[in-house]
């Protein structure tokens, strides 16, 4: 009998012990599932006692909406470290290959590498979620070493970039921690021109500031994003509130106190505020801030259409009227002069000269127009676009594709997936053996790009282009740091004399 109490007790406790660890694990699943992502109808701490004076007919005060959004927007301070370059205008060294690497004797052809100082810039951001998601711009963050993220109550945190999207500009980046006031999404699509609105960020290096204007344009589209992307995407919210230097990232709330916008941009000849700022829409930002948080990488849909730009010269349209043969007009749509074959748009039976006019039921009339209402989806979604042929509107279902051509999902690989191979920090005895103060060795060459070059397995990394390296963690941030195009390899061969270089070739991210 006493026995069969212990049976029944451990029995008990085997069951308890499961249901407690299923409930611990199924918490942490919806924690990464949500991750990055706001609970609906949940305020946070910033927003209690909020009371806005919006109703139509009276005075608007900018105080409540003001006093609740600042403490969610915070000031982002960046370091990129001093670091060499290649001059790119001297002479390829002719004996390049005779010595282990290309370039091993640049300073007798031409000139030594290019020294670029040590850089500070700071900009702003949006604490979107209480465990410290932060959206901000791409050009905010964009190859720094050190990100710090200061709040308006001055506490400062460490930022990590969880990734970016140049093509849209922007970036989410989090600190630790939780409880965070943070601001709640509006919609961007119920924005009308005219009404008030206010730009939350740090110009000029300032404390937290708030200007006021009104939307003085919707669908903007200025050019900007080419800067960085080849495949820029443009629908700027254009207002007329104050924005400088700093405000980077910032916010653009209305007066109930909700984020309809990142600031991103101006338009200036003098490089500051000279009557015209630009946003991001939320209704765009949040889909890419989702994509970036649950894949590492923006789920970028593609109709499958070219597609005539805004204001052309006569001498354009007339051209594509004699090359399309279909009139062109401004103001009806989006007219289309290519579909590639095998695209959605070519499978769904769009053509040459037809005009897109709707997407969804939403009115498009512009290039911009369009670019919002498709950046709202993912490759594999159906939609519904409305287009004229011959004067007369048709309707058309198509499956949307990614730049692939397929309804995939894509994934962003790592820098050190490029490389392949197996690498690991060296062991502590290894390095004070070889006089090193650390490194990285490369234990299996792989099918990566490490493949590409000379080196040899055992070999030990200690710079990167010059860029000391001691650990995996120091290599990946020096490779990271270096973008694309060829970097050098730097180490020894544990017993052998000397010091060795290699070439390798490394792609964007």
């Amino acid at each position: 009998m006493n026995m069969n109490f212990k049976n029944m007790l451990a029995i008990v406790a085997i069951s308890a012990t499961t249901a407690i660890t299923s409930v611990w694990g199924y918490g942490k699943f919806i924690e990464h599932q949500l991750a990055g992502i706001q609970e609906p109808g949940k305020l946070p701490v910033n927003y209690v006692g909020f009371s806005g004076n919006n109703t139509p007919g009276t005075m608007v005060d900018f105080t409540p909406a003001a006093t609740s959004a600042t403490p969610a927007v915070v000031h982002i301070k960046t370091r990129t470290k001093e670091r060499q370059v290649k001059n790119q205008q001297r002479q390829r060294n002719p004996f390049g290959d005779l010595f282990g690497g290309d370039d091993a004797f640049g300073d007798f052809f031409g000139g030594g590498p290019r020294v670029i100082p040590e850089q500070r810039a700071s900009g702003s951001g949006v604490i979107i979620t209480e465990d410290g998601y932060i959206v901000t711009n791409n050009h905010v963050v964009d190859g720094a070493d050190e990100i710090n993220v200061t709040l308006p109550n001055k506490k400062s945190y460490k930022a990590t970039v969880i990734g970016a999207d140049p093509s849209s500009d922007i970036a989410v980046i989090k600190i630790e921690g939780k409880g965070f006031p943070y601001l709640v999404y509006g919609n961007s699509d119920d924005v009308k021109l005219g009404q008030w609105v206010m730009a939350i960020g740090y110009p000029l290096s300032l404390d937290v500031t708030v200007t006021a204007g009104i939307v003085s344009a919707k669908s903007r589209s200025i050019g900007i994003n080419g800067q960085q992307s080849a495949t820029p995407v443009e629908s700027f919210i254009q207002t007329d509130a104050a924005v400088n230097p700093g405000n980077s990232g910032g916010a653009l709330i209305n007066t109930n106190g909700e984020l309809i916008g990142i600031n991103s941009a101006i338009a200036s000849p003098t490089g500051s505020y000279a009557g015209y700022s630009y946003a991001i829409p939320v209704n765009m930002t949040k889909k890419i801030v989702t994509d970036i948080v649950k894949f590492g990488t923006v789920q970028r849909a593609y109709i499958g259409i070219s597609y005539a730009g805004e204001n052309l010269p006569d001498e354009q349209k007339k051209e594509l009227e004699r090359e399309i043969g279909i009139p062109y007009k401004e103001g009806e749509g989006v007219y289309v002069t290519g579909v590639p074959a095998g695209g959605a748009a070519g499978v769904a039976g769009i053509k040459k000269g037809d005009i897109v006019t709707k997407v969804n039921g939403v009115n498009v009339t512009n290039g911009p127009e369009l670019q919002e209402q498709v950046a709202r989806f993912k490759p594999g979604d159906k939609i519904t676009l409305a287009y004229k042929r011959a004067g007369k509107e048709n309707t058309v279902n198509l499956t949307l594709k990614n730049k692939a051509g397929n309804t995939e999902v894509v994934k962003t690989s790592s820098i050190m997936d490029q490389l392949g191979g197996e690498l690991e920090t060296v062991d502590k005895k290894i390095a004070a053996a070889n006089d090193l103060a650390g490194g990285v060795v490369v234990k299996k060459i792989g099918t990566g790009s490490l493949k590409n070059t000379k080196i040899q397995e055992g070999f030990i990394i200690t710079s990167v282009s010059g860029e000391p390296v001691k650990n995996l963690e120091e290599l990946k941030t020096a490779l990271i740091a270096s973008k694309s195009g060829t970097v050098r390899l730097e180490g020894v061969y544990p017993g052998f004399e000397g010091s060795y270089a290699y070439p390798l070739s490394l792609k964007a991210e």
